[in-house]
């Protein structure tokens, strides 16, 4: 059993923020993510775009901005439950509440905060009409582990970021790598379409387009794909198929928690502390809905920060927190550490 002060489902930036805040209040914090590592959208989709409106970044890339959120939050110690989807909720006899992965795993805590973004993401599945008998048979939607392609044939399909990064990163690690896509043309970072075309003419990368892949082929294992493209069909044989379409945003179990859902997302009560319709349970960032709502990432950071004042008072009725500007008391850290500005000196000048 994971025990914290705040159980955070949804490790995107709104997240991560929150452990900061949380951090300020002497509030541990546990995240719970589907994905195999930090980030949501920002790490998982769209890491190398470009983001524009961030307060005193004119620029920032996505995943620069989730490399940044981890430094920040890496004084206050967050565990993490990475590859795990919250399943279900269990509210306990004092009020607080465990809730359970669909793995199993165990997380008692007296907040819940719900920052799942869009939701919990899913893999866009191509319709191909036996590709679930496949699943983990050599098919897979997302890669968690490079070396399970180690000297293996891959065949990877689509034609955004994802598609493209790992067709160039498997070539050092695969024995082949096959890239399929519907287009000619690609949706992606300039710099990775260029390495994926310099790869193509040295040979490491075999690139076929248009053209999509329309059946699997093998009985109990994977053993190859078939592709059409143009009026011809083909096999293609091959140990691995990897479609990237990306992730498709869905509330999934928390929806059956007996929240107040408006259009797949929680409704809160209001914006003072973004509580929902259970008390001790909060959804921040996109995963909420209210009068007036922006799904931007700066807002989930607003809502964070308003969301970890409720929580303390809930966890501390009896407490009376003034607050502390960390540009006077600093940020002191879980792990000893301590930031705080250079203290003014009173001295006289003779």
């Amino acid at each position: 059993m994971i025990k914290t002060d705040i159980l955070i489902i949804g490790a995107g930036p709104t997240g991560l923020f929150t452990v900061f805040e949380a951090g300020l209040l002497k509030l541990k914090c546990h995240l719970i993510d589907a994905l195999p590592q930090p980030g949501g959208q920002c790490s998982e989709i769209y890491p190398k775009k470009p983001i524009y409106d961030i307060p005193a970044f004119p620029e920032i890339l996505a995943g620069d901005l989730v490399d940044n959120l981890m430094k920040q939050i890496q004084p206050f110690q967050p565990g993490f439950t990475l590859g795990e989807r919250a399943q279900s909720i269990q509210t306990q006899d004092d009020g607080t509440f465990i809730v359970t992965t669909n793995k199993g795993t165990k997380h008692h805590a007296p907040i819940v905060a719900i920052a799942g973004g869009l939701g919990s993401f899913e893999p866009r599945k191509p319709p191909i009409p036996n590709i679930a008998s496949f699943e983990d048979k050599g098919v897979e939607y997302i890669i968690r582990d490079p070396e399970l392609y180690r000297d293996k044939d891959v065949v990877i399909a689509g034609g955004g970021d994802s598609a493209l990064d790992w067709s160039i990163f498997l070539t050092d690690v695969a024995s082949s790598v096959t890239l399929v896509h519907r287009r000619n043309e690609f949706r992606g970072a300039l710099d990775s379409v260029e390495k994926v075309q310099e790869l193509k003419n040295k040979g490491k990368i075999q690139l076929i387009t248009p053209a999509e892949v329309v059946g699997i082929v093998g009985e109990k294992q994977l053993t190859g794909v078939t592709i059409r493209q143009a009026d011809v069909v083909f096999e293609k044989p091959c140990d691995h198929f990897i479609p990237l379409f990306g992730l498709a945003p869905k509330l999934g179990p928390i929806g059956d928690w007996g929240l107040e859902i408006e259009k797949n997302a929680i409704k809160v009560d209001n914006t003072l502390d973004y509580q929902t319709n259970i008390p001790g349970i909060y959804a921040i960032g996109d995963v909420n809905t209210y009068p007036g709502k922006l799904k931007l990432i700066l807002c989930g950071f607003h809502e964070a920060t308003l969301m970890c004042q409720s929580a303390y008072k809930r966890i501390f009725p009896d407490k009376r927190y003034v607050l502390k500007y960390t540009t006077v008391g600093g940020v002191e850290g879980f792990d000893g550490t301590k930031k705080q500005a250079p203290k003014a000196v009173v001295k006289a000048i003779n």
